[in-house]
């Protein structure tokens, strides 16, 4: 009797050890150190298992560790008894403890991790070796390369969870409500960007947040601290109250950023798409999908034609205003129907007034519940770049720059106006560019500075100097020199969205960073923080010199 009740305290003492210690290991992250692993890997009730695939497993390994190479069923989603059946074959009942490990830094093992908790096998019994096996090696752990006995067969029966698996139905819907939720993506710039392509479209997902797999592990292939991972997801916009949704390509990579957000940080509403961007692209629907992070910031001509139509002018659903920044002698020669002028230079010259200019808006017309398009003498300049940015200032509902000039829309065929159309009696008030209004200046703060010492974001200060030469003055701390100018074309288009990220990555811009533009033109700063908030950057400011 006493020898039994020995033998139940021992299981019940060895089991709490695997939950109490990766807490002191991770914080309760589902992680367990490599000091953890040699001291219990010995343990009859642990089941220690290499996601490495075959080859890695063949030429190295911990000693026991049985292999499951994701590849050998291709992490797909597969029928409950086929599932069962496999981990069943792996080794898995209800009563052992898993340890997953892979070479590091990597993503195999947080996929497993995945298949294993969405069929059931409880969180309290699943953990993944922080850094894998090149910090098992590193510790001077022992290593074989001699094969592993076939376990014994599990008995775990599958009980598949719907609460982390996300479909293609549910995506769908919170991709176009990216307050609520976030798409976040395991995949690299060069795909996020479209330089490189897995399907028949380069690029990503609309609304997707970019969080490579790799910018979750330390140098050593250890997961960064909660606080860090806490940090980087706060800075893109991903909080805890959202419903969080991972992709990738395959549904592979996603795992990453699900086990950081789900088991690390404990947020509780998180799932993993496993359709990702195969399942996207392959709806006959022809879902769309993007290369810039935020396209809508610039319009085209066909676009912008077909919304500011007199028909639809007369029904009143246009919500459009369209503001022309040219000078007031050349709005008079000819113009976009509808189009309200509001030159540059009166915008920038209250640049310090913003209460000002929400005045001078307000009496042009100008709707800050409409979509405000921005038009100019050649797509993204100066001129339409600083008016970009002082609507953002002002609250504007939203913002576009149109990426054509007033003689591209002319010579395109489509109808151009002059200022005495507008004032014709007999035109209809709907058909009118804007009634004068009371333009209320809802000021956003952090989007202009004058003082780059009185905000602190969730990185350091970097600031990318954007004319064509550096400032006289330039302030204390990290300065890149990228003028605007080398970001878009000659007709004032941005350039493609993987060429303007391989001119930010040469020139040393961050992808984590509290973004200051600086010029000693107000407008070319502008213009860089239109470009940096079309390519994702969430923290992005002007600094008025």
């Amino acid at each position: 009797m006493a020898k039994s009740l020995g033998r139940w305290l021992l299981v019940i003492v060895t089991g709490c050890l695997f939950i109490v210690q990766p807490a002191a290991a991770a914080e309760g992250s589902g992680l367990v150190s490599v000091q953890w692993l040699e001291k219990n890997v010995d343990r009859a009730d642990l089941l220690l298992i290499d996601a490495s695939p075959g080859k890695m497993h063949s030429a190295s390994h911990i000693p026991g560790a049985v292999n499951v190479d994701i590849f050998s069923y291709g992490g797909r989603e597969l029928p409950a008894a086929e599932m069962e059946r496999l981990m069943q074959s792996w080794g898995v009942s209800a009563d052992k403890k898993i340890v997953i490990y892979d070479q590091g830094g990597t993503y195999f093992a947080t996929s497993l991790y995945f298949d294993l908790q969405s069929n059931g096998v409880p969180a309290a019994n699943l953990a993944l070796l922080d850094g894998g096996f090149a910090k098992w090696r590193a510790a001077g752990g022992a290593v074989t390369k001699e094969a592993t006995p076939a376990p014994k067969p599990g008995t775990f029966r599958v009980k598949a969870r719907e609460d982390v698996r996300a479909r293609l139905p549910e995506f769908l819907v919170a991709s176009g409500d990216p307050a609520n939720n976030a798409l976040v993506e395991a995949l690299s710039p060069e795909l996020h960007f479209g330089a490189i392509k897995f399907f028949d479209r380069p690029g990503h997902i609309p609304n997707a947040v970019m969080a490579p797999v790799e910018d979750f592990y330390n140098a050593d292939k250890t997961f960064k601290s909660p606080e860090e991972i806490r940090r980087m997801l706060a800075y893109l916009g991903i909080k805890p109250e959202q419903h969080v949704y991972t992709h990738c390509g395959g549904g592979i990579a996603a795992s990453v950023p699900f086990f950081a957000a789900k088991v690390v940080l404990d947020y509780p509403n998180v799932k993993l798409y496993k359709g990702s961007q195969f399942e996207w692209l392959r709806d006959d629907r022809g879902l769309p999908f993007w290369t810039y992070d935020t396209p809508g910031q610039m319009r085209g001509m066909t676009w912008l034609s077909g919304w500011n139509n007199p028909m639809i002018r007369m029904f009143g659903v246009a919500k459009l205003s369209i503001i022309d920044v040219r000078p007031a002698a050349s709005y008079k020669q000819s113009h976009v129907p509808f189009a309200i002028n509001v030159p540059a230079d009166e915008i920038k010259r209250n640049l310090p007034t913003p209460a000002k200019l929400a005045e001078i808006l307000g009496s042009a017309g100008v709707d800050a519940k409409d979509e405000a398009v921005i038009v100019s003498d050649g797509g993204l300049n100066s001129d339409s770049a600083l008016a970009y940015l002082m609507l953002e200032k002002l609250g504007q509902q939203k913002v576009s720059v149109l990426s054509d000039s007033v003689d591209d829309w002319g010579f395109a065929g489509f109808p151009l106006a002059k200022e005495s159309d507008a004032a014709d009696p007999k035109t209809p008030a709907q058909m009118m560019p804007g009634a004068p209004n009371r333009y209320p200046a809802n000021l956003r703060a952090g989007i202009v500075i004058d003082d780059p010492q009185r905000t602190q974001g969730l990185y350091p200060k970097v600031y990318v100097a954007s004319g064509k030469s550096l400032p006289a003055k330039v302030p204390e701390g990290k300065v890149i020199h990228v003028p605007y100018t080398e970001l878009v074309d000659a007709r004032g288009s941005p350039k493609a969205a993987k060429d303007i990220w391989a001119i930010l990555a040469k020139a040393g811009v961050p992808r984590y960073a509290e973004m200051v533009s600086i010029s000693a033109d107000p407008g070319e700063a502008a213009a860089s923080y239109f470009i940096l908030k079309m390519m994702g950057y969430p923290d992005v400011k002007v600094l008025v010199m």
